[in-house]
């Protein structure tokens, strides 16, 4: 029965995704940003699970059930960052999309203030295929992990059925088939995370019984992590502050923004953004409770690999018609990030580095196949979790995007050598942060947005001191880069 639910829920997602071709219209623009034609609450219900997906289900829910209790500041941290960016981002982001006609986010950043950054723009895109192909490899393999449990196939056959699932919903739909089933998995992931959250707390004695187990486990329930970088509350403010970074780097993610960039009108940015912030609240706690209640009853994950621990404790907790809804949704939501991921690769390899060699619809689904090849080759030779491939992915980008965006955001307007600067040393801080292993006391995207800004500020002082006056944009007439 479990085998039947989850085919049956898989099927229904991907008859949403693939329902979507009948809206398209065949041009670039609609393959890549739905023609600006997506409605607030599809922007937002589709940005919380492109957002959560398998870095939530697979990630976080093992990090969780690794570390206890202090876990809970980075749902805290990451909430917060990521609100705080959206006051006065999103909303810029939605509007210089339009303004610019421009189809992909490196695309964006270059021509933001009027300005063609030709070098600027080719740079973000090999950064963008490199680690967001990375990134699309973690959500892969957390499709993988889902179909091990269920079915005890290896994880690599996972990984394979759904690049083949990915280039169903590109083929068939493009971003919009992405953001339709993102919706639809939205509400499958709350309730599902809140039936196993429910349960899981009957099954250990209510919440009392629940709470007396956790305080058993040596150090589950303290409210500071581990290993802090400084001892005491100043290490535990720089923990969440670092996390908040994590939140705050939302903004740097091309496979979410693409959402607000597809968003109908600029003014439906807060009733967006409602939906986004209270659907992620809401399923950010009950994951986090249900990693917890994982620790209880799977405590032999400690030894094997504490990522199994979500599709685990529905085998355990929950009737087979629920398992097959959960496992469904887990692996279809991988899928649809996986999918809007590669759509942000293929922008940047069709639309800013090789533009003249994918100038047509079909070209640029060949061009998302090769992205799509790429990603799974890299998903089946990765060695390291699904958390640390998402958060290095992440903080990579993140680094290279935030500080330029906001730059842009304060009306700054850097020339051209001084965003790829920005963009360059942002990126080297945050790899050279995790190469010496630092990741765990401070989230390498803080050091590496902040030397990003830092490359700014240094810049506009040199400015002023050399007396070169205000910068102002190229006096040139931007052509629409779209081939609409």
């Amino acid at each position: 029965m479990t085998a039947v639910s989850f085919i049956v829920f898989l099927f229904v997602f991907l008859a949403i995704g693939v329902s979507s071709a009948r809206r398209a219209s065949g041009t670039r623009k609609d393959y890549y940003l739905a023609s600006h034609s997506v409605s607030p609450a599809l922007v937002g219900l589709s940005a919380v699970a492109t957002n959560n997906s398998g870095y939530m289900f697979i990630g976080v829910i093992g990090y969780t059930y690794a570390t206890g209790l202090p876990a809970i500041w980075l749902m805290l941290g990451w909430i917060l960052g990521d609100f705080l960016a959206s006051l006065f981002i999103h909303s810029k982001i939605t509007s210089a999309t339009k303004a610019t006609g421009t189809l992909s986010f490196s695309g964006l950043l270059s021509t933001w203030n009027g300005t063609n950054f030709a070098l600027f723009c080719r740079v973000a895109a090999i950064i963008s295929i490199i680690f967001l192909g990375s990134y699309s490899a973690a959500q892969l393999a957390a499709g993988g992990k889902a179909l091990h449990v269920l079915f005890g196939w290896p994880q690599a056959a996972g990984a394979i059925i759904g690049s083949v699932i990915v280039l169903v919903y590109c083929i068939a739909g493009g971003i919009r088939a992405s953001i339709w089933t993102d919706a639809a998995q939205s509400a499958v992931m709350l309730v599902a995370m809140a039936l196993l959250f429910v349960t899981g707390i009957q099954g250990l004695g209510g919440i009392e019984g629940t709470w007396d187990k956790m305080e058993a486990i040596p150090g589950f329930t303290n409210w500071f992590p581990p290993d802090l970088l400084l001892p005491g509350l100043s290490g535990m403010l720089l923990f969440v502050v670092g996390w908040m970074f994590a939140g705050f780097s939302v903004v740097g993610q091309p496979h979410i923004m693409v959402r607000f960039m597809a968003l109908d009108n600029p003014k439906n940015i807060v009733r967006a953004r409602a939906y986004y912030y209270g659907f992620f609240t809401i399923f950010y706690f009950f994951a986090n409770g249900v990693g917890m209640m994982s620790r209880i009853y799977l405590p032999h994950l400690q030894t094997l690999d504490p990522e199994l621990a979500l599709p685990t404790i529905a085998l355990e907790l929950l009737p087979p018609l629920a398992v097959g809804m959960i496992l469904a949704g887990i692996f279809a939501a991988t899928m649809s990030t996986a999918d809007s991921l590669i759509l942000s690769c293929s922008a940047a390899l069709t639309h800013d580095l090789f533009p003249k060699t994918f100038a047509s619809t079909k070209m640029v689904k060949v061009g998302t196949l090769a992205v799509t090849l790429l990603a799974l080759a890299i998903a089946l030779n990765q060695t390291q979790s699904v958390f640390s491939l998402v958060i290095l992915s992440w903080s990579v980008m993140a680094s290279a995007f935030a500080p330029l965006l906001v730059v842009y955001s304060l009306r700054g307007r850097p020339g051209e050598s001084i965003s790829l600067t920005m963009m360059v040393v942002g990126v080297g801080t945050a790899l050279l942060w995790r190469h010496f292993g630092l990741q765990d006391a401070i989230y390498e995207g803080m050091p590496g947005i902040l030397a990003g800004l830092g490359v700014f500020v240094i810049g506009e002082g040199v400015r002023r001191v050399a007396g070169a006056g205000s910068w102002t944009p190229q006096e040139e007439t931007v052509k629409e880069r779209s081939s609409d």
